[in-house]
């Protein structure tokens, strides 16, 4: 009975959604149905968590649909990587769900708002979850259609303009992701992914046109995580949708694609190669081709998103760039650990970027959701026009404050902890390199350097964001008005949970290290999903 476990989420989610769609003529019962599914999604996904990371007889759980076994069959997979995803998304749906009920008008709750949600949670459940390529693509279908129309929610003229931007750019990447699922079937004759794995690590010459084809399915991936050159739908789309569907954008669908990088790239493509005479290259894999190009990638990300977090002038406008700039703080050691030929760096790097992906979500949804008790309060978040805030609420100034001092990186807040990881992966693989000649070592340099810069931007616009809004005289706008003590509420028990994973932060640690290494067990992973078959 343990395997149902892993269709357990799943479940969760779907029958939240018909339930909430079937009960829309009872807005306070669907809003309880939400709620309550929720909550109990989240408690499916700690016991699945409990029983793959924590149980001691237990590695990876394993779901045949119909009881069709792999590779003819759909697998679900719960391993050490795919639990430490969801865990991190239910959470951030709990609290989304919750604030929606006090932020989003009733109006606007009852249009179909809650369905929508649960089959947002219910798309990246599943591609977390997935053993095949073809289903990875298929639920980030699901998830990808009701993210188009949480952009065009609210209907203006600019929030239109927003879904249609991001419509397009996503139908492309889609097209991209079905001709590469479609290239790797051809070349390995199969698309489940353990079975993809056992093909190239027993034919390493498979590997060559696996590199060109796997390109077309990273570019939906990074689109997905909105890395540079594919961050343009990013703003809009955060200034257009709810926010508490925002926290949703950032907690969980940008890791969606962080998630498929790693399963795809270390899991199923991570042992074959094919050898060549390039000193410090792996071979002639997708891991080879990754590395510099998500190195290059996380770098101008970490700039662009710095620099225009500086200089916008609402918060949503800030916190959308700084997202973009934190995605590329979660993808330089996943990058180092492309690079890299040492399974301790390797580990290292990927334990960095998933804690940091952790933060992240955790942090930024924070300050999303605070950013909504701003709107809801003052009807604006332009920093021209706030100030003040502290002072009608202390609470919420200090709920505030917790958000952008992990943003910033201040110890001992969750936000700390991820950076210091993400530096002590660059700073090994510049130790690593110091014998490697002039490039290796200057483009060593060239990261250290390029995560100094974003932490320095992201010190000065978490500042600015926390001046803007909180500190100095009352406005206009914010004399007068009251703080919805309910959402403070919300906001404080998430500002507490940010403080108690850097205070407690070993069991943290454990569990990210657990995901990092289920990601890098390759064989472990073939031998769960096929049963131990290798022909």
């Amino acid at each position: 009975m343990t395997e149902l476990l892993a269709i357990g989420p799943v479940l969760a989610a779907l029958i939240t959604g018909v339930l909430a769609l079937l009960t829309r003529s009872w807005p306070r019962l669907q809003r309880v149905v939400t709620v309550a599914g929720t909550v109990g999604y989240a408690c499916v996904v700690g016991l699945l968590c409990w029983e793959v990371v924590f149980a001691s007889d237990a590695a990876r759980i394993v779901y045949q649909l119909g009881g069709w076994r792999a590779p003819f069959g759909i697998t679900l997979v719960a391993d050490g990587l795919s639990v430490f995803m969801l865990a991190m998304t239910g959470v951030v749906a709990v609290y989304a769900a919750v604030f929606s009920v006090r932020f989003i008008d009733e109006h606007n709750q009852q249009v179909y708002y809650y369905p929508l949600f649960q089959f947002l949670l219910l798309g990246a459940t599943g591609a977390f979850l997935t053993g095949d390529l073809f289903n990875l693509f298929v639920w980030f279908e699901v998830m990808l259609m009701t993210s188009y129309v949480f952009v065009a929610f609210y209907g203006n003229d600019s929030h239109t303009a927003a879904a249609m931007r991001y419509l397009v750019l996503n139908i492309v990447g889609s097209a991209l992701m079905l001709l590469g699922v479609g290239g790797l079937y051809a070349t390995t004759g199969t698309l489940n992914m353990a079975d993809m794995a056992r093909v190239l690590a027993a034919d390493g010459a498979a590997m060559r046109p696996v590199v060109g084809v796997s390109a077309l399915v990273f570019v939906t991936f990074a689109l997905k995580g909105g890395l540079v050159p594919f961050q343009f739908w990013v703003p809009g789309a955060y200034r257009a949708a709810p926010l508490p569907i925002v926290a949703m954008f950032v907690g969980v669908t940008k890791k969606v694609g962080i998630y498929a990088i790693i399963r795809l790239y270390f899991t199923i493509f991570g042992t074959a190669t094919v050898p060549v005479d390039v000193p410090g290259v792996a071979g002639d894999t997708p891991l080879a081709f990754l590395a510099p190009v998500l190195l290059v990638m996380a770098a101008l990300s970490i700039v662009v998103g710095g620099l225009g977090a500086l200089t916008r002038d609402s918060l949503e406008g800030l916190f959308a760039y700084s997202s973009i700039g934190q995605i590329g703080f979660i993808a330089v050691p996943i990058g180092i650990a492309a690079a890299t030929t040492s399974e301790t760096l390797r580990k290292t790097g990927l334990l960095a970027g998933l804690i940091f992906a952790l933060h992240h979500a955790l942090t930024k949804g924070l300050l999303f959701l605070g950013t909504g008790v701003i709107r809801d309060t003052t009807g604006t978040t332009q920093l021209s026009e706030l100030g003040g805030l502290g002072d009608r609420s202390p609470a919420f100034a200090s709920v505030f404050l917790v958000g952008t001092l992990s943003l910033a990186g201040i110890p001992p807040l969750a936000g700390f902890f991820g950076k210091f990881l993400v530096f002590d992966t660059a700073g090994r693989r510049f130790a690593s390199q110091t014998a490697g000649g002039f490039w290796a070592v200057a483009g060593a340099s060239g990261i250290l350097g390029i995560l100094l810069l974003g932490a320095l931007l992201t010190i000065l616009y978490s500042t600015r964001a926390w001046i803007g809004a909180v500190w100095g005289e009352e406005t206009g706008l914010v004399a007068g008005n009251s703080v919805d003590a309910g959402e403070v509420v919300i906001l404080a028990t998430l500002s507490v949970l940010v403080i108690a994973v850097g205070v407690g932060f070993e069991p943290v640690y454990e569990f990210a290290e657990a995901a990092a290494e289920s990601a890098l067990d390759t064989d472990g992973y073939i031998d769960a999903v096929l049963g131990g078959e290798t022909g």
